[in-house]
């Protein structure tokens, strides 16, 4: 934005949302869309795309008519990497999404706990 912009905005659109009272309270990260694997989202596009290429090479093995067993090794190489990340998310997800319900208290705790054992309980049955 240019100079010139910025003096043509309106003094609300420049006012710092944290500082006006009467904007309410500031919120949090979580109020605001972020979630809790947002400050890694880089390592693990970089890890699902490594775990796209292992699927896509299991593609390959079959194309090429490979043995049964080492197909077999490459899938539990890929399910262990998905199991693995699944892992990392729920607890980006712990420490963020529901630390964050835990401060504000109320029926929000209890509703992200539960969806949060769900979840648990979604990726033990896999």
């Amino acid at each position: 934005m240019t100079t010139t912009e910025a003096d043509q905005l309106s003094p609300e659109a420049t006012a710092d949302p944290a500082a006006d009272p009467s904007a309410g309270a500031a919120g949090t990260d979580h109020d605001h869309g972020v979630h809790g694997y947002h400050k890694q989202k880089d390592e693990h596009l970089k890890r699902l795309r490594r775990i796209e290429g292992q699927i896509r090479g299991l593609q390959r093995m079959v194309d090429e008519d490979v043995y049964c067993i080492d197909i077999l090794t490459q899938v539990s190489a890929s399910t262990k990497a998905l199991q693995s990340f699944a892992l990392q998310l729920l607890e980006e997800h712990l420490r963020h999404c529901v630390a964050d319900a835990a401060t504000k208290g109320g029926d929000e705790i209890e509703a992200k706990v539960e969806e949060a054992t769900k979840a648990i309980a979604r990726m033990m049955r896999t």
